[in-house]
């Protein structure tokens, strides 16, 4: 009976992590389809830069609270199973980044799904384990997002800033060992599901975000001929 709670459980955290909360939330303010604008993922960030600042603190909450979820539904239904209560959050990024509900074909007619980066579950994650993460990474996140400009940065930065925290809750007899394994993971999916942006970064060509964007715009518009 343990091994069909287990099983269901990860597979309704992996349906959690498919809603595609970026497509619903700017599909409602917009009108807009996400999947075509941008980056064409369906995280926080694609969705501030389609519809707006509030649209992307939105779908990045909701975010959250899918990842939150997935620690949430173990909990409640297999209590004191650590192992799944690792493995459930990881389900709810693996479903948010491969959507079942967004099942499409590429170019080439191969199939694929489609979603985010991962960032805001794998934080949400995070949270579920021990929620004052939230004040720890949602700042520092912002900080990091905002100031340095560049989302992929922000997102793989998660998992590290998580697994601080972790190693030492561990070391002092807070929280189980078996949350330390939660960030290694998550930080492999991240960085995988990233991986045209760390080129980019490498080239020196990833999107920026936030006042650097802004400035950078600015910067261009000053060079641009006047045609006045």
């Amino acid at each position: 009976m343990q091994i069909l709670y287990f099983v269901g459980i990860t597979l309704s955290a992996y349906i959690i992590g498919a809603i595609p909360m970026g497509l619903l939330v700017v599909k409602l303010v917009t009108g807009e389809d996400i999947r075509t604008l941008h980056s064409g993922r369906t995280g926080g960030t694609n969705a501030m830069r389609v519809a707006g600042f509030w649209a992307g603190l939105s779908t990045a909450l909701l975010d959250i609270f899918k990842g939150a979820s997935g620690v949430w539904l173990a909990r409640q239904f297999l209590p004191g199973n650590h192992w799944l209560e690792v493995i459930a959050p990881i389900a709810v990024v693996i479903g948010h980044n491969y959507s079942i509900f967004l099942a499409d074909r590429n170019e080439n007619g191969k199939f694929q799904l489609k979603g985010g980066a991962g960032g805001a579950p794998a934080a949400g994650g995070v949270v579920g384990l021990w929620w004052p993460s939230f004040f720890i990474l949602v700042p520092i996140g912002a900080v990091i997002l905002f100031g340095i400009g560049y989302a992929s940065v922000a997102t793989m930065s998660i998992p590290v800033m998580a697994l601080i925290i972790f190693i030492i809750r561990g070391a002092l007899g807070l929280s189980p060992w078996h949350y330390v394994l939660y960030p290694i993971l998550v930080e492999i999916l991240l960085v995988w599901a990233l991986r045209p942006n760390i080129k980019r970064l490498l080239a020196g060509t990833e999107r920026l975000v936030g006042w650097r964007a802004k400035r950078q715009a600015n910067l261009q518009s000053e060079t641009l001929p006047n045609n006045s």
